[in-house]
């Protein structure tokens, strides 16, 4: 089962453009990084720079509006993500809870939808997606 851990900080929704985490902060980070590749459990990790660097595409009426960050009254932002490989959701919550967040930051779970979990009427209305999942064309290779 995938899992990916949403990092939450608060505070995070206002700040600049080229805010950075303190240095002290990403090394005691990288730290439980690395327990969760030598775990083999880490599929993938980034960190967001903050939403003054961002846009957001909307749809009203059908086209796009493009709305550059920050963004009025947004109370909760990602600052980062994981995706992890791990056998149940309990494992996950376990792997969270090692996190050494800051006590302005929260970790929001969240199981990715696996192509076996939609109905077979679904699989069969979208063969494309499931070759395209098999080939990981849609990952990025860097």
């Amino acid at each position: 089962m995938r899992f990916m851990m949403l990092m939450i900080p608060k505070g995070y929704e206002d700040a600049p453009p080229g805010t950075l985490p303190p240095t002290d902060r990403v090394a005691t980070m990288m730290k439980y990084n690395e327990s969760l590749q030598k775990a083999g459990v880490l599929l993938a990790l980034d960190g967001l720079h903050p939403p003054s660097m961002g846009a957001r595409v909307s749809f009203e009426g059908g086209r796009p509006h493009v709305s550059d960050g920050p963004f009025a009254e947004t109370k909760e932002v990602l600052g980062g993500y994981w995706m992890l490989q791990v056998k149940s959701r309990e494992e996950a919550i376990a792997w969270a809870s090692r996190c050494p967040a800051a006590e302005n930051e929260t970790i929001e779970i969240r199981q990715v939808m696996e192509f076996d979990d939609f109905p077979d009427d679904m699989q069969q209305a979208s063969p494309a997606y499931e070759q395209m999942l098999q080939s990981n064309t849609y990952q990025n290779k860097d």
